[in-house]
């Protein structure tokens, strides 16, 4: 995938954006795992940190964030502005992490 850059901000620092062209987004869902609720389950008596959970929303807020980013050069944008990310209960057990921004293409 070519690198496009992405930011939570309304413009890319140095470029100037031409077109604003669609809203993008990418999203994954994700279900728990047995061996992590056992886990989570133990930590929440001890206290901690879930290392299974944190792995497991980091792995989905980078395929989130690159299934948006193909979305962008999907619509040919050259770049992703205003990104933010959501998430969202689907089913029991079940989570859908989201990434979506604005497409925008860049001058030459």
């Amino acid at each position: 995938m070519p690198l496009i850059p992405i930011t939570s901000a309304d413009h890319i620092p140095g470029e100037t954006i031409t077109d604003h062209l669609d809203v993008v987004y990418g999203n994954t869902v994700r279900a728990k795992h047995v061996g992590r609720d056992l886990m989570a389950g133990l930590k929440s008596v001890v206290g901690g940190e879930i290392r299974g959970y944190t792995e497991m929303l980091r792995d989905a807020r980078d395929e989130a964030l690159d299934r948006m980013k193909q979305d962008a050069i999907d619509v040919g944008g050259d770049a992703v502005i205003n990104v933010r990310f959501t998430t969202s209960m689907v089913g029991q057990g079940m989570a859908e992490m989201m990434a979506y921004g604005t497409a925008v293409r860049l001058k030459a």
